[in-house]
């Protein structure tokens, strides 16, 4: 077992929550990351920021903004993800970013660097299956999870394409379009979440214009995961470097929903 597998393996639909790595500034994220955990997320995405984030609404497009204003880099994320691994040896974390700051000094260092830090996996949104050698190769030799995504889209041979090397759990977008915008109604996730668990025995978590516990809550009932982002990040626009506790009580309340979900199961069981 590893860490992502034992977070899907509670019963339960897991908890998955993004920050981006540096926003308001990189001396605040490791307490904000903090934060996530006291609230219950099991698995944590950090963002490395980017000036040019194309799957990304405005909430998170401001966030690599503000990170990169803050002069955070790519050592300052490696060294965040070391020093949250000391403090929390069991808690998965996933960077997600793009492929330019990953591939820039070469794949094989940025795996051997992500392997080092004690990061589980990344999601590298640019980088399609049908490129997995500029990346995928190098993780999967370290040892670290290279976690695809699929979207509506992804039907019939390419969800194939899509899973192939993929590991980790598979990330499912909701809607054709960027983070925090809207949210897909939640028929249409039901089917795709079908479709793809009938393809793969990875855990699916599903993203993007998730928000409320009323809306984790009826992915949970469905999904293996559930991914939330842009609602935090806006907290953490709202409040700066003050933002672990506002950030710790949603968390709560979104991870008290996905329990109440799990609770509702077993007594329909």
């Amino acid at each position: 077992m590893t860490r992502l597998s034992d977070a899907f393996a509670k019963g339960r639909a897991a908890l998955v929550c993004f920050v981006t790595a540096g926003d308001p500034d990189a001396a605040a994220t490791p307490a904000i990351l903090d934060a996530l955990v006291a609230g219950g997320a099991d698995v944590i995405e950090l963002g490395m920021p980017f000036t040019d984030p194309m799957a990304d609404g405005p909430a998170i497009q401001a966030a690599n903004i503000r990170s990169l204003a803050a002069g955070t880099r790519t050592a300052d994320i490696l060294r965040i993800a070391t020093d949250f691994r000391a403090r929390h040896p069991q808690v998965p974390l996933v960077l997600m970013g793009y492929a330019n700051p990953m591939l820039r000094r070469g794949p094989e260092w940025f795996a051997a660097a992500t392997r080092d830090a004690g990061v589980d996996g990344v999601i590298c949104v640019d980088v399609p299956a049908e490129e997995d050698e500029a990346l995928g190769p190098a993780l999967r030799d370290a040892g670290v999870a290279m976690i695809r995504l699929a979207t509506p889209t992804t039907v019939g041979e390419r969800i194939g394409e899509v899973l192939a090397g993929a590991d980790g759990f598979l990330y499912y977008v909701s809607v054709a379009g960027i983070t925090g915008k809207q949210q897909a109604v939640q028929a249409s996730i039901e089917e795709a979440v079908a479709r793809l668990k009938a393809a793969t025995d990875l855990p699916v978590a599903v993203g993007f214009g998730v928000r409320t516990p009323e809306q984790a809550g009826a992915i949970a009932r469905v999904a293996d995961g559930v991914v939330v982002g842009s609602a935090i990040v806006e907290l953490v626009a709202r409040h700066g470097a003050a933002a672990a506790a506002p950030v710790t009580a949603y968390v709560q309340s979104l991870a008290a929903a996905l329990a109440a979900t799990a609770e509702a199961r077993e007594v329909t069981a």
